[in-house]
């Protein structure tokens, strides 16, 4: 069945925790795809916000120019990202690289110096979360992010919470719905590549697998926050899917022989092992097959 397995949808998350982009089309960056989770909303301290934390940031909709996921497309001093929310003007903020350095910023266990997005930016998110904060941007000049060792050695990441790609399946989240009592849209998870074609779950065990000519590794199952009960629509939790998940999907149910943390696994990080920084036509498409090349034999066997 994996033979007919293709790239339904692709999404970017420019602005992390804000609202993701859904394109035809994204260019292959060794972080990630280009313009994802290269921007933070930090508070007073530099810590970043995440939904975990400031559900609101789900209502923020982000818009880039179309051309910006197009092959080698450089922003000019007119080329804007475009931020929205309820009750708030408009914010535009300039796709070429802000002079101003943020110090002390921190992403997780990261921390470092970011290119800090300015008062206007500062001020319009100030007034929507109610706090002080800022927008910066990551510096990828002077800062480098890699990913945890013991997974993906030699791999980095602008402000993603840990690897560059995550990969889920619609026949993952087709056989949750069914056991749900309402379902819930495809935007709880936060993928940055849907296929369909497949078993359900059957990105649990893909070790490597090729999108197009590009080869991506399976490095990790993605444990799940509270995120997924943060309706993207009205940024309002509830209990559900993680309740549904942690009867399915929960580590007990999957690796009964490891160690047991109370984890809920949906979806694979992934990293490009072409890992190219140069080159003509790094891009995944809408429509792009995915071929299996290694498997694990089973999710208790995956990395986790």
């Amino acid at each position: 069945m994996e033979a007919g397995a293709k790239v339904t949808s692709i999404f970017i998350y420019p602005v992390k925790s804000c609202r993701g982009i859904s394109v035809p089309r994204a260019p292959l960056t060794p972080t990630g795809f280009r313009w994802d989770r290269n921007w933070v909303v930090v508070n007073s301290k530099g810590r970043a916000y995440t939904q975990r934390v400031e559900p609101k940031l789900a209502l923020v909709q982000i818009h880039l120019p179309e051309e910006a996921f197009s092959d080698g497309w450089e922003p000019s001093k007119n080329s804007f990202m475009v931020i929205k929310a309820p009750e708030m003007g408009v914010l535009k903020i300039a796709l070429t690289k802000p002079p101003e350095l943020a110090e002390d910023v921190s992403v997780w266990e990261w921390s470092g110096s970011a290119l800090d997005e300015g008062a206007e930016a500062a001020k319009w998110f100030s007034d929507y979360l109610g706090k002080p904060s800022r927008l910066v941007r990551f510096n990828a000049a002077s800062e480098a992010r890699p990913v945890d060792p013991e997974y993906a050695p030699g791999h980095k990441i602008m402000f993603p919470d840990l690897f560059p790609y995550m990969l889920l399946s619609q026949g993952s989240l087709d056989a949750l719905n069914e056991v749900l009592k309402e379902p819930v849209p495809i935007n709880r998870f936060r993928p940055n590549i849907l296929v369909e074609g497949c078993f359900p779950f059957s990105e649990d065990v893909w070790k490597e697998i090729k999108i197009n000519n590009f080869t991506f590794e399976g490095v990790r199952l993605c444990s799940r926050c509270k995120v997924p009960t943060i309706n993207q629509d009205t940024g309002i939790a509830g209990s559900e899917p993680n309740a549904t998940l942690m009867k399915i999907r929960s580590d007990k149910v999957l690796r009964p022989n490891g160690k047991q943390q109370g984890k809920v696994y949906f979806g694979q990080h992934m990293v490009w092992k072409d890992n190219l920084t140069k080159g003509k036509g790094m891009i995944i498409k809408v429509g792009d097959p995915i071929m299996v090349l290694k498997r694990v034999s089973s999710a208790a066997e995956a990395a986790a």
